[in-house]
């Protein structure tokens, strides 16, 4: 962090705003969201979206507020009811990338480019490659080749004529409005081309593999200026007071872009969607107060998984799985990365576009060595900013990861300056992040899974479990390098929820517990499947249990289908998705396993209370600034997107006595005690393999309970006791006050596996 933020939230609240769930229902839920404590809402992208958007990340038009969600108007109206309610507003910015839509007038910017191509006054918008295509961009929109679709493309006449196939309207070049028609496609600026060819020859940058999704060149201040200026204008008039950057990995330059925006806000409270692949560190020198929090989720869940455990079950998978290969994680992320640079690999376009830089320079850089390189780097992309030199974690890693001398000095800027050497140092780099995206979390996650809590955005599967001393580490450098930055254990971009993921956890504790009901559910099913895909059917079913067979379907159909083995997106095995659908849906309707089902839930449930309510404590007092997801204040068990993304209503009272009004409690006292004060330092306090504890600043001390049926079997805690430092402590949890000295951690852990202690005098 270069300099602190300002206007640093003690916590924040993620509102997905949607048809349905706008700015004025978001409103609705302020006078709630204010008493639960927070200090500001955080909210999905607010700019003009395609119409119909349930996300808001596939904007069109950057000058517009979102008229779906209530306009500009709207925003500020929110903005008001939360000012008076003592909470500011955190939106979510999406400067790498807009939408390409169907109706292309609807986005003004890729409207002229593609009318006017390069001469156009947003050509230099968009990250387009005019070298290739005849300079003409690549529109991957027919369902066949273009022979086969032209009975089905027409000219509309109008105001001005347009082409129409299908929903997909485009510009026509102006004076090519009365060619033949297929003479007219050849003067486009655009070449329309099926569907499939998208992997191999498209010729701009898009998100991952997203090709309705088109990389900015926020690099350009013109760019900049015109993308930003209307959030920038809300800032400086007080109706925003901070932002999430949305994929940072995708910009030209992270640290330029952060550096920017800081100056045009005077240093706004800013957090980065940057993926941080183990030991790996947000760069130094970015001006921002630290990523989103999916580093924090991954530390907060390793400590409360049981990491001999986890190997126990990874050996109950490969039992089930019989026959069937079971990979490494390692080699499985590695596996991941190279399909998608294959020649016909999803992300083939962007190897291929790397290449046609290299050849413009002096290096003999061949495909197969670029394609080699960026399958085995091994963290998201490097940070290269050309005319510097290289970070030298950076050149460490491009040096174990390059597939010759030649890339490498080129990928470091060792061959010279030049327009051809500087754009591959920044577009291998880019391409990088796509496919760690792309290769490890949307393909490997879904191919291995012994415990399927392990495969989270920003997990590291190979290396499972976290000791409570490298838990401690960790909060530690945090506190002293990125005080600020955000944490979370739910988002809209999880896989699984926390609490979902909590009880997963348990397993690890219970490895032959599982081995049992696995085959007996397996044997109770009236629709098997093979071992694979049944494992991943049974885990995702208890995951989220109670779950209707719609909901089950639909995950794991998603699953199936990113692992890319039985099937694809876009080459579907119609006969095995129905035969998951089948199995998923008659999963809640078979009584008999249903009951088992709901049964092991039961069983599991004490110690899924105590990951969830010790996740929720640490969540919220260590260091950083707690981020919430909508609805997680009570126990959320949702699967994969759009699962999570779904409308939830605030305000429900939940029963005494349930882990739901435990849940609230522990949020709202934790939260109300951010609000109250700051919570200064971190120092580890003495614990064992059960009792996790750390004290914030001189008078707040944080216990959280960790492998808890282990904690039974060992037959509880027994004589533990813990030394409170001097003075008189009170627990905020549960009202017991005027605790000092040696406190048995039995008595002090008997109504709730957390505590939370305050001095109350020396």
């Amino acid at each position: 962090m270069t300099a602190a933020p300002v206007n640093v939230p003690t916590a924040s609240y993620r509102l997905q705003l949607q048809p349905g769930f706008g700015f004025a229902e978001a409103g609705s839920a302020v006078p709630y969201l204010a008493r639960l404590g927070v200090s500001h809402l955080h909210l999905s992208p607010v700019l003009q979206a395609v119409p119909g958007s349930t996300h808001g990340y596939d904007v069109v038009d950057h000058g517009r507020i979102s008229e779906e969600l209530g306009g500009e108007a709207g925003l500020r109206a929110l903005s008001a009811t939360a000012r008076a309610h003592g909470l500011g507003l955190i939106v979510d910015t999406v400067p790498n990338h807009m939408a390409a839509p169907g109706r292309a007038s609807l986005n003004h910017a890729w409207w002229e480019l593609l009318r006017e191509g390069p001469r156009s006054p947003y050509a230099h918008w968009f990250d387009v490659d005019w070298s290739a295509q005849d300079g003409r961009v690549l529109l991957p929109v027919l369902g066949d080749r273009l022979e086969a679709e032209l009975p089905r493309l027409r000219v509309e006449p109008g105001e001005p004529p347009v082409l129409r196939y299908y929903d997909q309207v485009l510009p026509l070049r102006p004076g090519t409005e009365t060619l033949p028609l297929p003479e007219l496609l050849e003067r486009q600026w655009y070449r329309l081309a099926w569907w499939r060819l998208a992997r191999s020859e498209l010729n701009y940058r898009r998100f991952f593999t997203v090709s309705g999704l088109v990389g900015l060149r926020v690099e350009d201040e013109r760019v900049f200026a015109a993308t930003h200026g209307l959030l920038l204008r809300l800032y400086r008039e007080g109706v925003l007071q901070g932002f999430r950057i949305d994929h940072p990995d995708g910009l030209a330059d992270p640290r330029g872009y952060l550096r920017r925006l800081a100056e045009a806000t005077g240093g706004a409270y800013v957090a980065v969607e940057k993926i941080l692949t183990g030991a790996e560190w947000l760069p130094a020198d970015w001006a921002c107060a630290g990523t989103t929090g999916y580093d924090a989720l991954r530390r907060i869940d390793g400590v409360l998984t049981d990491r001999a455990g986890t190997r126990a079950v990874a050996a109950v998978y490969a039992d089930h799985l019989g026959a069937a290969p079971v990979p490494d994680a390692d080699a499985c992320a590695r596996e991941g990365r190279t399909e998608m640079v294959a020649p016909q690999g999803e992300l083939a376009a962007e190897v291929n576009r790397l290449a046609r830089v290299a050849a413009g320079t002096d290096a003999e850089v061949p495909r197969a060595d670029i394609a080699a390189t960026l399958a085995a780097y091994p963290v998201y992309r490097p940070y290269p900013v050309p005319g510097e030199p290289a970070d030298p974690a950076d050149a460490e890693r491009l040096a174990a990861a390059a597939a010759s001398a030649e890339l490498l000095d080129l990928a470091l800027g060792r061959r010279g300056r030049g327009p051809a050497e500087d754009e591959f140092r920044v577009r291998l780099a880019q391409t990088a992040s796509a496919v760690a995206a792309k290769g490890v979390e949307d393909t490997a996650f879904y191919r291995r899974y012994p415990l399927l809590s392990l495969n989270e955005v920003g997990g590291d599967p190979a290396r499972p479990g976290l000791e409570p001393a490298e838990f401690h580490d960790y909060c530690e450098r945090m506190q002293r390098d990125w005080p600020s930055a955000m944490t979370v254990l739910s988002t809209h971009d999880t896989k699984r929820s926390a609490d979902a993921r909590a009880r997963l956890a348990v397993l690890a504790e219970l490895p032959e517990l599982w081995r049992s009901e696995l085959a007996d559910w397996t044997a109770l099913s009236e629709h098997p499947l093979d071992p694979h895909t049944g494992y991943l059917l049974w885990q995702t079913a208890l995951a989220a249990w109670p779950v209707d067979g719609d909901r089950l379907a639909a995950a794991v159909l998603k699953s199936v289908r990113e692992a890319k083995l039985r099937t694809t997106w876009t080459e579907p095995d119609e006969e095995y998705e129905q035969a998951v659908e089948r199995a998923a849906r008659a999963v809640p309707e078979t009584p008999a396993l249903a009951g088992r089902i709901a049964a092991l839930v039961r069983r599991l449930a004490p110690y899924e209370r105590v990951n969830t309510l010790s996740g929720t404590l640490l969540h919220l007092t260590m260091p950083g600034v707690p981020d919430l997801y909508q609805g997680s204040e009570f126990p959320l068990h949702t699967l994969v997107d759009p699962d999570n993304r779904r409308i939830v209503e605030f305000g429900a009272t939940p029963a005494p006595g349930t882990l739901a009004a435990e849940k609230l409690h522990v949020t709202t006292v934790a939260l109300g005690l951010r609000r109250e004060r700051p919570l200064g330092g971190y120092t580890a306090l003495p614990g064992d393999a059960h009792l996790l504890g750390y004290r914030r600043g001189e008078d707040v001390l944080a216990l959280a309970t960790r492998l808890p049926h282990g904690l039974e079997r060992r037959g509880g805690w027994q004589d533990r006791a813990l030394d409170l430092p001097e003075g008189s402590w009170t627990d905020l949890l549960t009202g017991r006050d005027r605790l000092s000295g040696r406190v048995p951690v039995a008595e002090l852990l008997s109504a709730l596996p957390v505590a939370l202690l305050t001095r109350t005098s020396r």
